[in-house]
């Protein structure tokens, strides 16, 4: 009664009820398996032999220059260095490291500010816990071809400078779009496409430790549409596994995932090229676009058939190649899907039907 005088609330009685919501909300959520299955150490990265090797020397206390890694998409160039530069400072991790992405903005402005002043600060050779560590900083430039001309520029100066207490490490799909002086200042390591085996083997550890079910060939066909990506390949298998829930992975799931045209399709319009009836290739090509395939997807399965035809001479494969190139071009300016797909295939008619 005193309570509700002073406060006009009844005073609360002891609780009984269950957990409150505050910690039921505060349930992990769910991780991507691209980055729960991310490497943590250095020799969990696969296949790159040359550059595991060196950042090894560097975690046995070898000093490292500046690193510049080029290859494929999804071949573990992002993952190597975030592995070793966690080894390297373990809890400093986060004092010691700046990594800028394609997303974050880095112009000339943020290259002068935000990366001339972390490069600057000095740092101290050992760890709170008292284990030694390597007196110097990480910068990591994620998608560096995508940076201006004028921001690697002014990132020579900033590498030379402060070479004494920061190491730069610059990521990139194309080492051509790397300004000269930039490349010369770093060792490059190029990371290759992921072997068959290696691919096949990591999806199948995924699959045994998330409980996930396939049918045989399933993990071939994974590896097939994923050219050598190994975060395309399991974002795929994730996506297949969310689908089927429970059930095992049909090769049928993974080609409508993946958006891979079925060899059927293809197969088919390869014999309707040969018939000379174009009214009979624009009602096939009406049937197979209304299914949703890209344009770019049809074009690209299409060129290893044209390359590996038995029939086409060397003069006609080059030909229709080179439609496709500038079909392709067509597509990257805005042109029409279907357009596009219909004047390769009257081409692809042409060479079958009327080669001279």
């Amino acid at each position: 009664m005193h309570a509700f005088l002073k406060t006009g609330k009844l005073a609360a009685g002891p609780s009984t009820a269950g957990p409150s919501k505050e910690k039921v909300a505060k349930k992990k959520a769910p991780t991507p398996w691209v980055e729960k299955y991310r490497p943590k150490t250095v020799d969990d990265v696969a296949y790159q032999d040359e550059v595991v090797a060196v950042l090894k020397k560097s975690l046995e206390g070898v000093d490292l220059p500046n690193l510049l890694f080029y290859g494929p998409p999804g071949t573990g160039k992002t993952s190597a260095i975030l592995a070793a530069t966690r080894q390297l400072f373990g809890d400093l991790f986060r004092q010691r490291v700046l990594e800028l992405n394609a997303s974050d903005e880095r112009g000339i402005q943020v290259v002068r500010e935000k990366v001339k002043s972390f490069a600057q600060t000095s740092v101290s050779s050992t760890r709170p816990d008292g284990k030694p560590c390597p007196p110097f900083k990480f910068i990591i430039l994620d998608e560096a071809d995508s940076m201006t001309k004028d921001a690697q520029a002014a990132l020579r100066r900033t590498m030379e400078k402060q070479s004494k207490t920061t190491r730069f490490c610059l990521i990139c799909n194309y080492v051509s779009r790397i300004i000269e002086p930039l490349t010369s200042r770093c060792a490059k390591f190029r990371f290759k496409p992921l072997a068959q085996d290696i691919l096949i083997k990591r999806l199948s550890h995924i699959c045994s430790e998330e409980g996930v079910q396939y049918e045989e060939g399933v993990l071939e066909t994974f590896v097939e549409t994923s050219d050598g990506d190994l975060r395309r390949a399991i974002t795929t298998l994730q996506s297949a596994a969310r689908l089927r829930s429970g059930e095992s992975i049909r090769k049928q799931d993974v080609y409508e995932i993946a958006g891979v045209v079925e060899d059927l399709w293809l197969d088919e319009l390869m014999d309707i090229c040969t018939t000379d009836s174009y009214k009979m290739l624009n009602d096939f090509l009406n049937s197979m676009m209304a299914e949703g395939y890209s344009a770019s997807q049809v074009m690209s399965q299409l060129h290893e058939k044209i390359v590996f035809h038995d029939i086409l001479t060397d003069l006609q494969k080059a030909t229709i190649l080179e439609r496709i190139a500038v079909c392709d071009h067509r597509l990257l300016e805005g042109g029409d899907e279907f357009l596009q797909i219909l004047d390769l295939s009257c081409l692809i008619m042409k060479q079958f039907c009327h080669p001279n």
